[in-house]
């Protein structure tokens, strides 16, 4: 950063001079329209990003179809409510729920360098209400702005754009090995679970007891008090096995308690993807749990790990998606469950396949935990950096 330090030195030994963010930045400067309407812009192949909320959508339309609602140049997004999530485009289409930055007078404070600088601060100006915070404008309009010599900015542009573009390489790379070794897992699972000489036998045939379990709605869990899965768990949280229950609730709060023990398989047989439908889990702890509603319980006399990992095969997905049609809901059923077929070794060959996957799900599952927690150390990484570059001594 000699090069920063120089310019520093050279253009403003004295200080930087702070403006008001009035004086300095116009706010929604942009027709717009309301987020349900966004969707119906969506044009395929189109260059003009659709940014919708805070949330990440990849979404485009064309000049035609965006017209007078199109920003012209650099602006800087962030959603109006809930959280300060950021981001950045050039010419683009903003639905109403999202407030738009963008520099007044660009030779005098460039959009780029404001967005770097407000993202170190937005976070305080979203004022809690009685239902979640909100972006306060006036609030926002009042604080002091440091407003460095065009080329300071651009150099700490420069340092600050180099530095994420570093960061989202990494990621890209360490997702794309992420997903290439899932591949590589599921191909040898695959082949691990295909026999020449082994009999199939239906879900039905397998189980010893196979049942519905009772609703548990997301207000009658609790910290404490029973452990339970809730059938959206089943798609969010637990992976081939689990051992603990992420949630727990009172028993009196249940009408008609629907348990599950050590070795159970949990379906959950309500989802958003036909691909997900019927996704399984087995349980390998020791307490005894409740299963809430459209999750159903199999019990057996198999390696309950072995049943999962064949569960979650191309040849099991198939079976479990058949006949099943995208709509909102996705439902499966006790019937279609008990009609799934498995190969079905002897109690022996299923433990050695068991030894052999698990050490195949922990190196994916030592990746899959090791890149978020890279990810956040580099983020971190780039605030720390981003703050020291955009701390400066106000002139007097």
């Amino acid at each position: 950063m000699s090069k920063l330090n120089d310019l520093i030195a050279r253009l403003c030994p004295d200080g930087i001079s702070f403006d008001s963010a009035q004086d300095l930045v116009l706010l929604n400067n942009y027709k717009q329209v309301g987020a349900d309407e966004l969707e119906k812009m969506i044009v395929k192949g189109g260059n003009v990003p659709l940014l919708p909320s805070s949330r990440n959508y990849d979404w485009y339309t064309t000049r035609e179809v965006a017209g007078k609602f199109l920003s012209n140049g650099e602006v800087f997004v962030m959603g109006r409510a809930r959280h300060a999530n950021t981001k950045y485009a050039n010419g683009c289409f903003v639905s109403s729920n999202n407030i738009i930055i963008e520099s007044k007078n660009t030779k005098r404070i460039t959009t780029r360098f404001l967005y770097h600088y407000l993202t170190s601060i937005i976070a305080d100006f979203y004022v809690k209400t009685s239902t979640y915070p909100k972006f306060d404008t006036n609030l926002f309009k009042s604080i002091k702005i440091p407003v460095p010599p065009l080329e300071i900015q651009r150099e700490i542009v420069r340092i600050l754009d180099t530095f994420t573009e570093l960061t989202a390489e990494l990621t890209a790379e360490l997702t794309a090995e992420l997903t290439a070794r899932k591949k590589q897992y599921e191909y040898y699972r695959d082949l691990l679970l295909t026999f020449d000489n082994v009999e199939f036998k239906s879900l039905g045939e397998i189980a010893t007891e196979i049942f519905r379990g009772s609703g548990i709605t997301r207000e009658q869990v609790t910290k404490s008090g029973v452990p339970c899965v809730r059938y959206g768990e089943i798609y969010t949280t637990y992976g081939t096995y689990f051992d603990k229950c992420v949630s727990h609730t009172m028993l009196e709060k249940i009408s008609n308690p629907k348990y599950f023990e050590h070795g159970d398989i949990l379906f959950a047989i309500t989802g958003e993807k036909v691909e997900d439908i019927a996704k399984s889990t087995a349980y390998v702890g020791n307490d005894r749990c409740l299963a809430g509603g459209d999750i159903v319980v199999l019990k057996h006399n198999q390696n309950p790990k072995y049943l999962s990992y064949a569960l979650a095969t191309a040849n099991a997905v198939r079976q479990k998606t058949k006949g099943k049609i995208k709509s909102k809901v996705v439902h499966s059923s006790v019937p279609a469950i008990k009609e799934i077929k498995i190969p079905v070794p002897p109690l022996e060959e299923q433990e050695r396949i068991v030894k052999i996957l698990d050490r195949f799900d922990k190196l994916c599952n030592d990746l899959s935990a090791g890149l978020p927690a890279e990810i956040a150390a580099r983020q971190k990484q780039y605030e720390y950096y981003r703050d020291k570059l955009l701390t400066f001594k106000e002139k007097k």
